[in-house]
């Protein structure tokens, strides 16, 4: 089974339901609901999503959210090495960003899958986006 990091763009598509991007966000996260793939995502982005979500919703309804949405994925923990890592890496102008690859890579994560490609030009593993993903298990 694939084991695939979700970036925080993909997840905020998915739970706020921003257009035009939320329908492939939904087929993504159906494929881990119907156990094809496995989705991870670093527990900054659980805390950044639930950040932008209390903007857009009650705190209490995006407290459900996250709770419904919490059995689909596994949270990577950032630790010591992974913030390091980050912290070093210059190709990375977006500290968070760098915080999002480096937990894909210590924790054996077969791909990465965000919008945002031009922030993982020196990836060592794969990036694709929720719609290339798609097509490529078609």
């Amino acid at each position: 089974m694939s084991k695939l990091l979700v970036d925080t763009n993909v997840v905020l598509d998915l739970l706020a339901k921003r257009e035009p991007f939320y329908d492939s966000a939904a087929k993504l996260f159906s494929l881990a609901d119907k156990k094809k793939i496995a989705l991870s995502i670093s527990s900054l982005t659980f805390a950044n999503t639930n950040f932008v979500l209390t903007r857009l919703k009650t705190a209490d309804r995006s407290r459900e959210i996250l709770r419904r949405f919490r059995v689909l994925v596994e949270v990577l923990s950032l630790d010591d090495k992974v913030i390091d890592l980050a912290l070093n890496d210059l190709n990375f102008k977006d500290f968070e960003d760098g915080l999002q690859y480096y937990s894909a890579l210590e924790n054996g994560q077969d791909m990465i899958i965000t919008r945002d490609l031009s922030d993982f030009k020196e990836s060592r593993i794969p990036v694709m986006t929720p719609e290339e993903y798609l097509i490529s298990i078609e």
